[in-house]
């Protein structure tokens, strides 16, 4: 049972490098559709947060920074909670039904990026 719940220390990154490398395929349709229109210079945050996905997955890979890069990657999703998603939720119709997946899915990945800093990271040589 403990092999197969090793695992997870493999497969948790795979989503983050794959969401890092749609942020550069997918730039602008991401600045368009999904960073809020309050925003300022949309596609710049479309390839910063895109170059911390990437970080946060190669660095759990790694184990390297680890403990840092899943701490501040739980800082960015709930940002992205925050300021992306739950506008939607609160606006209610057509467009909570549309953000309630990814409010719910950056919140839980958050939470399990916490988990990761607390409990699976191998790097404590930043944050204590």
């Amino acid at each position: 049972m403990n092999a197969f719940l090793s695992l997870g220390r493999w497969l948790f990154p795979i989503p983050f490098i794959v969401f890092g490398l749609m942020h550069f395929t997918n730039a602008q349709v991401m600045a368009d559709n999904v960073v809020p229109d309050y925003m300022p210079a949309k596609i710049v945050w479309v390839y910063l947060s895109g170059i911390g996905l990437l970080g946060a997955g190669a660095s759990m890979y790694l184990g390297k920074y680890d403990k840092l890069a899943t701490t501040l990657l739980a800082i960015m999703l709930l940002l992205f909670v925050l300021m992306v998603h739950l506008p939607g939720v609160m606006e209610g119709g057509d467009r909570m039904a549309q953000s309630m997946p990814s409010f719910l899915k950056d919140l839980g990945l958050a939470a399990a990026s916490m988990m990761y800093a607390l409990y699976q990271s191998r790097d404590h040589s930043i944050v204590g």
